[in-house]
Protein backbone atom coordinates (compact mmCIF):
# COMPACT_ATOMS: atom_id res chain seq x y z
CA UNK A 1 0.00 0.00 0.00
CA UNK A 2 1.57 3.30 -1.04
CA UNK A 3 2.09 6.08 1.47
CA UNK A 4 2.60 9.77 0.89
CA UNK A 5 4.58 11.97 3.23
CA UNK A 6 3.17 15.32 4.33
CA UNK A 7 4.46 17.55 7.14
CA UNK A 8 3.91 15.63 10.37
CA UNK A 9 2.33 12.50 8.89
CA UNK A 10 2.40 9.71 6.33
CA UNK A 11 -0.89 9.25 4.47
CA UNK A 12 -2.10 5.79 3.43
CA UNK A 13 -3.29 6.02 -0.18
CA UNK A 14 -4.92 3.72 -2.73
CA UNK A 15 -5.56 4.30 -6.43
CA UNK A 16 -8.10 2.32 -8.45
CA UNK A 17 -6.94 3.07 -11.98
CA UNK A 18 -9.48 2.16 -14.66
CA UNK A 19 -8.56 5.12 -16.84
CA UNK A 20 -10.98 7.97 -17.28
CA UNK A 21 -11.68 10.99 -15.14
CA UNK A 22 -9.71 11.52 -11.90
CA UNK A 23 -11.76 11.38 -8.69
CA UNK A 24 -10.59 11.89 -5.11
CA UNK A 25 -12.60 10.43 -2.21
CA UNK A 26 -12.34 11.61 1.40
CA UNK A 27 -13.95 10.46 4.67
CA UNK A 28 -15.29 11.96 7.89
CA UNK A 29 -13.85 12.71 11.33
CA UNK A 30 -12.70 9.56 13.24
CA UNK A 31 -13.49 7.45 10.17
CA UNK A 32 -11.35 6.02 7.35
CA UNK A 33 -11.64 4.38 3.97
CA UNK A 34 -12.43 1.07 5.66
CA UNK A 35 -14.93 2.46 8.19
CA UNK A 36 -16.79 4.51 5.58
CA UNK A 37 -17.32 1.33 3.59
CA UNK A 38 -18.92 -0.33 6.64
CA UNK A 39 -21.08 2.77 7.20
CA UNK A 40 -22.31 2.73 3.59
CA UNK A 41 -20.61 6.07 2.89
CA UNK A 42 -18.10 4.70 0.35
CA UNK A 43 -19.79 6.15 -2.71
CA UNK A 44 -16.80 5.34 -4.88
CA UNK A 45 -17.67 1.64 -4.75
CA UNK A 46 -20.17 2.33 -7.51
CA UNK A 47 -17.69 3.99 -9.86
CA UNK A 48 -16.13 2.39 -12.91
CA UNK A 49 -13.98 3.77 -15.68
CA UNK A 50 -12.32 6.37 -13.45
CA UNK A 51 -9.02 6.92 -11.67
CA UNK A 52 -10.23 6.89 -8.06
CA UNK A 53 -7.82 8.10 -5.39
CA UNK A 54 -8.79 7.25 -1.81
CA UNK A 55 -6.80 8.07 1.29
CA UNK A 56 -6.98 8.09 5.07
CA UNK A 57 -6.64 11.59 6.50
CA UNK A 58 -3.73 12.18 8.86
CA UNK A 59 -4.30 10.46 12.20
CA UNK A 60 -7.05 8.26 10.76
CA UNK A 61 -7.10 4.65 9.57
CA UNK A 62 -3.69 3.56 8.37
CA UNK A 63 -2.23 7.06 8.19
CA UNK A 64 0.03 8.39 10.91
CA UNK A 65 -0.30 11.61 12.88
CA UNK A 66 0.95 13.65 15.80
CA UNK A 67 -0.58 14.84 19.06
CA UNK A 68 -0.88 18.36 17.64
CA UNK A 69 -4.47 19.66 17.42
CA UNK A 70 -3.58 22.25 14.77
CA UNK A 71 -2.52 19.43 12.44
CA UNK A 72 -6.17 18.41 12.15
CA UNK A 73 -7.69 21.78 11.34
CA UNK A 74 -9.64 21.71 8.12
CA UNK A 75 -7.37 24.13 6.31
CA UNK A 76 -4.38 21.89 7.10
CA UNK A 77 -6.25 18.85 5.81
CA UNK A 78 -6.91 20.86 2.63
CA UNK A 79 -3.14 21.38 2.32
CA UNK A 80 -2.72 17.59 2.45
CA UNK A 81 -5.40 17.12 -0.21
CA UNK A 82 -3.82 19.59 -2.61
CA UNK A 83 -0.41 17.95 -2.15
CA UNK A 84 -1.94 14.58 -2.99
CA UNK A 85 -3.53 15.98 -6.14
CA UNK A 86 -0.18 17.47 -7.17
CA UNK A 87 1.38 14.02 -6.79
CA UNK A 88 -1.26 11.78 -8.40
CA UNK A 89 -3.08 14.10 -10.80
CA UNK A 90 -0.61 16.88 -11.65
CA UNK A 91 -2.10 19.56 -13.87
CA UNK A 92 -5.49 17.81 -14.01
CA UNK A 93 -8.89 18.87 -12.72
CA UNK A 94 -10.57 16.29 -10.51
CA UNK A 95 -13.99 15.49 -9.09
CA UNK A 96 -14.06 15.53 -5.27
CA UNK A 97 -16.39 13.54 -3.00
CA UNK A 98 -16.56 13.08 0.76
CA UNK A 99 -18.74 13.32 3.88
CA UNK A 100 -18.60 15.73 6.82
CA UNK A 101 -14.92 16.53 7.50
CA UNK A 102 -14.23 15.39 3.93
CA UNK A 103 -16.77 17.91 2.65
CA UNK A 104 -15.15 20.65 4.73
CA UNK A 105 -11.70 19.72 3.45
CA UNK A 106 -12.91 19.84 -0.15
CA UNK A 107 -14.53 23.25 0.36
CA UNK A 108 -11.36 24.70 1.84
CA UNK A 109 -9.33 23.32 -1.07
CA UNK A 110 -11.83 24.50 -3.68
CA UNK A 111 -12.07 27.97 -2.14
CA UNK A 112 -8.30 28.22 -2.36
CA UNK A 113 -7.83 26.63 -5.80
CA UNK A 114 -11.21 26.40 -7.57
CA UNK A 115 -9.61 25.47 -10.89
CA UNK A 116 -8.50 22.14 -9.38
CA UNK A 117 -12.02 20.73 -9.51
CA UNK A 118 -14.48 19.83 -12.25
CA UNK A 119 -17.19 19.23 -9.67
CA UNK A 120 -17.95 18.28 -6.07
CA UNK A 121 -20.24 15.74 -4.41
CA UNK A 122 -20.58 16.94 -0.81
CA UNK A 123 -22.13 14.53 1.69
CA UNK A 124 -23.71 15.36 5.07
CA UNK A 125 -21.98 18.72 5.56
CA UNK A 126 -21.01 19.35 9.21
CA UNK A 127 -21.81 22.21 11.57
CA UNK A 128 -20.34 25.48 10.28
CA UNK A 129 -20.53 29.20 11.02
CA UNK A 130 -23.34 29.88 13.55
CA UNK A 131 -23.77 26.21 14.49
CA UNK A 132 -20.04 25.56 14.88
CA UNK A 133 -19.47 27.01 18.37
CA UNK A 134 -21.74 24.52 20.14
CA UNK A 135 -20.22 21.60 18.27
CA UNK A 136 -16.71 22.85 19.07
CA UNK A 137 -17.63 22.79 22.76
CA UNK A 138 -18.79 19.18 22.38
CA UNK A 139 -15.47 18.24 20.78
CA UNK A 140 -13.45 19.86 23.57
CA UNK A 141 -15.56 18.07 26.18
CA UNK A 142 -15.03 14.76 24.36
CA UNK A 143 -11.27 15.32 24.30
CA UNK A 144 -11.22 16.07 28.03
CA UNK A 145 -13.36 13.02 28.82
CA UNK A 146 -11.06 10.71 26.86
CA UNK A 147 -8.03 12.08 28.68
CA UNK A 148 -9.62 11.77 32.12
CA UNK A 149 -11.67 8.57 31.83
CA UNK A 150 -10.57 6.83 28.63
CA UNK A 151 -12.02 6.06 25.21
CA UNK A 152 -14.53 3.54 26.59
CA UNK A 153 -16.14 6.27 28.69
CA UNK A 154 -16.45 8.48 25.63
CA UNK A 155 -17.96 5.65 23.58
CA UNK A 156 -20.45 4.96 26.36
CA UNK A 157 -21.71 8.56 26.31
CA UNK A 158 -21.88 8.62 22.51
CA UNK A 159 -23.68 5.27 22.32
CA UNK A 160 -26.94 6.60 23.68
CA UNK A 161 -27.56 9.05 20.86
CA UNK A 162 -30.53 8.49 18.56
CA UNK A 163 -29.23 7.91 15.01
CA UNK A 164 -30.53 9.89 12.04
CA UNK A 165 -33.43 8.07 10.35
CA UNK A 166 -31.39 7.60 7.17
CA UNK A 167 -28.78 5.57 9.08
CA UNK A 168 -31.10 3.20 10.97
CA UNK A 169 -29.73 -0.32 10.76
CA UNK A 170 -26.16 0.74 10.07
CA UNK A 171 -23.56 -1.45 11.83
CA UNK A 172 -22.09 -0.32 15.14
CA UNK A 173 -18.57 1.04 14.64
CA UNK A 174 -15.91 2.73 16.74
CA UNK A 175 -13.43 5.44 15.72
CA UNK A 176 -10.74 4.20 13.35
CA UNK A 177 -8.16 6.34 15.14
CA UNK A 178 -5.44 5.45 17.69
CA UNK A 179 -6.74 6.18 21.18
CA UNK A 180 -3.79 8.44 21.92
CA UNK A 181 -4.62 10.71 18.96
CA UNK A 182 -8.38 11.09 19.50
CA UNK A 183 -8.17 14.12 21.85
CA UNK A 184 -5.95 15.97 19.36
CA UNK A 185 -8.33 15.17 16.49
CA UNK A 186 -11.30 16.49 18.45
CA UNK A 187 -9.45 19.64 19.47
CA UNK A 188 -8.40 20.20 15.87
CA UNK A 189 -12.02 19.87 14.79
CA UNK A 190 -13.00 22.37 17.50
CA UNK A 191 -10.54 24.87 16.00
CA UNK A 192 -12.02 24.44 12.51
CA UNK A 193 -14.66 26.21 10.46
CA UNK A 194 -15.40 26.82 6.79
CA UNK A 195 -14.03 29.86 4.97
CA UNK A 196 -16.25 32.92 5.00
CA UNK A 197 -19.49 32.76 3.02
CA UNK A 198 -18.19 35.02 0.25
CA UNK A 199 -15.25 32.66 -0.33
CA UNK A 200 -17.56 29.65 -0.53
CA UNK A 201 -19.82 31.55 -2.93
CA UNK A 202 -16.90 31.82 -5.38
CA UNK A 203 -16.71 28.02 -5.77
CA UNK A 204 -18.38 28.03 -9.18
CA UNK A 205 -18.30 24.36 -10.17
CA UNK A 206 -21.19 21.88 -10.47
CA UNK A 207 -21.86 20.72 -6.92
CA UNK A 208 -24.25 18.10 -5.57
CA UNK A 209 -25.03 18.28 -1.85
CA UNK A 210 -26.30 15.06 -0.27
CA UNK A 211 -27.78 15.58 3.19
CA UNK A 212 -30.02 13.76 5.64
CA UNK A 213 -32.44 14.88 8.34
CA UNK A 214 -32.36 14.89 12.15
CA UNK A 215 -28.60 14.90 12.74
CA UNK A 216 -27.35 17.66 15.04
CA UNK A 217 -23.73 17.12 13.98
CA UNK A 218 -24.69 17.41 10.30
CA UNK A 219 -27.61 19.83 10.33
CA UNK A 220 -29.75 20.35 7.28
CA UNK A 221 -29.20 24.08 7.79
CA UNK A 222 -25.57 23.70 6.63
CA UNK A 223 -26.59 21.86 3.48
CA UNK A 224 -29.25 24.46 2.72
CA UNK A 225 -26.81 27.34 3.27
CA UNK A 226 -24.26 25.77 0.95
CA UNK A 227 -26.93 25.12 -1.67
CA UNK A 228 -27.89 28.80 -1.53
CA UNK A 229 -24.29 30.03 -1.68
CA UNK A 230 -22.62 27.82 -4.29
CA UNK A 231 -23.79 29.02 -7.73
CA UNK A 232 -24.11 25.58 -9.39
CA UNK A 233 -25.31 23.59 -6.36
CA UNK A 234 -28.22 21.17 -6.10
CA UNK A 235 -29.48 19.64 -2.84
CA UNK A 236 -30.83 16.12 -2.29
CA UNK A 237 -32.12 15.15 1.17
CA UNK A 238 -32.32 11.57 2.45
CA UNK A 239 -35.01 10.53 4.93
CA UNK A 240 -34.52 6.74 4.88
CA UNK A 241 -31.67 4.25 4.41
CA UNK A 242 -33.15 3.50 0.98
CA UNK A 243 -32.56 7.14 0.02
CA UNK A 244 -28.87 6.77 0.92
CA UNK A 245 -28.60 3.63 -1.19
CA UNK A 246 -28.91 5.72 -4.37
CA UNK A 247 -26.03 8.06 -3.45
CA UNK A 248 -23.37 5.99 -5.28
CA UNK A 249 -25.48 6.28 -8.44
CA UNK A 250 -25.69 10.05 -7.95
CA UNK A 251 -21.89 10.23 -7.69
CA UNK A 252 -21.51 8.16 -10.86
CA UNK A 253 -23.84 10.54 -12.69
CA UNK A 254 -21.98 13.57 -11.32
CA UNK A 255 -18.62 12.26 -12.53
CA UNK A 256 -20.00 11.19 -15.92
CA UNK A 257 -21.62 14.58 -16.45
CA UNK A 258 -18.57 16.57 -15.48
CA UNK A 259 -15.79 14.29 -16.60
Amino acid sequence: MPTFEVPGAELAVSLSDEGGHPVVQLHGLTSSRARDRVLNLDLGRGLSGTRLLRYDARGHGRSTGRKVPEDYQWQNLADDLLRLLDRWFPGERVHGVGPSMGTATLLHAAAREPDRFTGLTLMVPPTVWETRAAQATNYRLAAALIESDGVDAFLATAGGAIPPPATVGAPETVPDVPDALLPSLFRGAALSDLPARDAVARIDVPTTILAWVDDASHPLSTAESLADLIPQATLTVAHTPEDVQIWPKILSEDVARRG
